[in-house]
């Protein structure tokens, strides 16, 4: 290059390819109410594997249902540990043309939903989830491997999101 044309910086690039733009992008986390709802559906679901596993314990006094028995209790507080920091992972950002969801831990991800691309939006609570005033956006598009959901949100707040996402998708998809 010669020394008479000035150099325009570029923008630095993103350290993390799954928040590719931490400057623009204001993320809104989802109520931490959800991690007692993944809770309570790991007791749940515990508590059956654990009397199943006494019933033989205690028929059997085999040392391998003790011993299942205990990786089972391992295994309920690595979850307890992982619910926690995965709730706590989700995150949604509404922008001009698009939608972005971000979750995970081990594995991380980001989708980008065009509104454009919105087919329907569909807000669920089921009975956990009401009883702890939550609700969930789940996003449809025309590849079922695109839609995204964004859980743990107050009904109003979903509702408004619903609405929202729902004009935004009519008003893009006119131009199609």
């Amino acid at each position: 290059m010669s020394g008479d044309a000035a150099e325009v910086p570029l923008p630095a690039a993103p350290t993390n390819p799954l928040e590719p733009w931490p400057d623009t992008v204001r993320w809104q986390s989802i109520s931490t109410d959800l991690i007692w709802v993944e809770l309570l559906r790991l007791a749940a679901g515990l508590a059956v594997v654990a009397a199943v596993l006494g019933v033989g314990w205690a028929l059997t006094s085999s040392w391998t249902f003790g011993a299942a028995l205990g990786a089972v209790v391992l295994f309920a507080l690595w979850r307890t540990v992982t619910i926690f920091r995965a709730v706590r992972a989700w995150g949604y950002a509404e922008r001009e043309d698009d939608l972005l969801v971000r979750h995970g831990l081990l594995v991380r991800r980001l989708s980008i939903v065009p509104y454009s691309r919105m087919q329907f939006v569909d807000v669920s609570a089921g009975p956990l989830e009401r009883a702890f005033d939550l609700a969930t956006v789940q996003l449809h598009t025309a590849a079922a491997a695109s839609d995204a959901r964004v859980p743990g949100l107050r009904p109003a707040e979903a509702s408004r999101l619903r609405d929202r996402l729902t004009a935004l998708g009519e008003d893009r998809a006119e131009g199609l």
